[in-house]
Order: C-alpha cells, then sequence, then structure tokens
C-alpha cells in the first residue's frame, strides 16, 4: 500500500469517525477503529490528534477542488447556482451521516482559535472558496451574464449569507431556512448583478439540460463510490461538502463551507 493509499484510508477513517462520534467525542482510537491499522501506526504518520484533524480539513479542500474542476463546463450563472447549493444543502440526497459530518465540522470550526493548525487550514479554505467565487463572477461578467461589479465584495458578502444560513440549519434543526435564504438571495443579491436576459436558476441539481451533482461530504456509500466520493460540500457540498461544508460548507459538503464551507464551510458550508 502506498503513502497516498495510507493516507487515503486514514483521511476516509476520520470523516467515518467523525460521524460516529462528533468532533468532541473523537479519538485517535475511534479512528483507528475504521481502519485495519492501530492507534500507535496512526501515530506513526501523524504525532496528534490535531495533527490529523488539521490534515483532513486540506484533504477536503483538495477534494473540493476536485469537485469544482467537474463544473467548468457549465455557463458561470449555472456554476454559481451550483456552488450556492454545495453551501446550503451539502449532497442532493443527504443523509443522517452527512448531517452528523456537517455537524462534526461545525463543532471543529469552534476549535479553532484555540488551534493554530486549524485556524490556518480553515484561513486557507475559506479563501480558496471566496476566490473560486469570484473567478465564477468574473467569468460571468466576461461572459456577458452578470453586469460589472466588485467580484471581491460580492463573494464576501455570498460567503457570509450562505455560510450563517448553513450554520442556523445545523444548530436550530429548521431545513426550510436555507430554502428561504437562497430564494432571498435571489431576489436581493443576485438579480442586482444579472444581465436583463439572464435568469438565476430557481431549482436545484437540474439546470437547463446540466445535470449537477451536489456532492459536498465525504461519503463511502455505494452509489457515490464510481465517483471517487470520498468526501461533499462538500458536499463540499463543502461542504463543502465536504460535504463544504468544507462545515465551512465546505464542507467543503464547505460546507462547506464551506463551510467547505463549507461547507468552509463551505465550509472547501
Amino acid at each position: 500500500m502506498t503513502d497516498s493509499d495510507v493516507r487515503e484510508e486514514i483521511m476516509l477513517a476520520t470523516y467515518e469517525a467523525l460521524c460516529e462520534h462528533g468532533y468532541s467525542e473523537l479519538t485517535a482510537q475511534s479512528i483507528a477503529d475504521k481502519t485495519d491499522k492501530s492507534k500507535s501506526l496512526l501515530f506513526y504518520h501523524y504525532d496528534s490528534k490535531e495533527e490529523l484533524v488539521a490534515e483532513f480539513i486540506e484533504y477536503l479542500v483538495d477534494w473540493f477542488d476536485e469537485r469544482v474542476d467537474k463544473t467548468t463546463s457549465l455557463p458561470p450563472v449555472d456554476r454559481l447556482a451550483t456552488v450556492v447549493d454545495w453551501f446550503l444543502y451539502g449532497s442532493a440526497n443527504d443523509t443522517d451521516k452527512r448531517q452528523s459530518f456537517h455537524t462534526a465540522m461545525l463543532e471543529l470550526r469552534t476549535q479553532a482559535p484555540y488551534h493554530e493548525p486549524y485556524r490556518e487550514n480553515l484561513r486557507k479554505s475559506d479563501d480558496y472558496l471566496r476566490e473560486l467565487i469570484e473567478d465564477i463572477l468574473q467569468d460571468g461578467i466576461d461572459a456577458g451574464q452578470f453586469v460589472d461589479h466588485d467580484t471581491e465584495e460580492m463573494a464576501t458578502l455570498l460567503m457570509a449569507t450562505l455560510d450563517g444560513a448553513r450554520i442556523r440549519q445545523l444548530t436550530l434543526d429548521r431545513d426550510s431556512y436555507v430554502d428561504q435564504v437562497r430564494s432571498a438571495a435571489i431576489d436581493r443579491i443576485f438579480d442586482d448583478i444579472l444581465a436583463d436576459d439572464v435568469d438565476f436558476p430557481e431549482t436545484r441539481t437540474q439546470r437547463d439540460g446540466y445535470t449537477v451533482t451536489t456532492e459536498t461530504a465525504v461519503s463511502t456509500d455505494a452509489d457515490t463510490d464510481a465517483d471517487t466520493d470520498a468526501n461533499s460540500d462538500t458536499s463540499t457540498d463543502t461542504g463543502t461538502g465536504t460535504d463544504t461544508d468544507t462545515g465551512t460548507g465546505t464542507d467543503t459538503d464547505t460546507d462547506t463551507g464551506t463551510d467547505i464551507e463549507s461547507n468552509t464551510t463551505s465550509d472547501t458550508n
């Protein structure tokens, strides 16, 4: 087994352990229990649980980046809608496991003020997602789908809006909240920057003949293995989806993030 294979196995085990135990109850042993490796072997690769989790955040961003690359053929407005939905919803068929993952990533984010490696990688995730949205907005301006505007300012506003919606949905258990935020964002944000002959997609996943898969969280489910969804957001999704959330919302479900949030939450919600 190569080093990259070992890393992949450990990252998947970290995802599974986070889903089952949450961040506060996450231990090196709970991660090792999801692999065929011992706890001592985990510490051969990582000096501490904190170092492992910090790399897991980086792993989510890398995964979300791969997912984003698959959307480059979409028109900018559809690409933006896809990223928005990764932030808000994670997977189109979010399971309880992915919901648990996004919650765990939210827990993890609260530790960032006390752990520099977490803070540094979450900051990288946030920067990545903001720059991604900026690039999509600029592509839309160049393509005539968006009117000229300050893309950095708009990306910052969108990140804060979407990330806040995802956090409130997770903490208050109000699924309708993200639908309301999406609808309001179309009316009060996107309509102001769209060209006169362009509409923001009203529905998720199906857009003008394109089928968009909104995965943002690490997933080991059989239905996503073929698409290398060991993550979000992104979700992704997040984050993405990290599952982005990236929690970032990102989770990514960025998810990320994105929170990767991903859901970063973006989390990369």
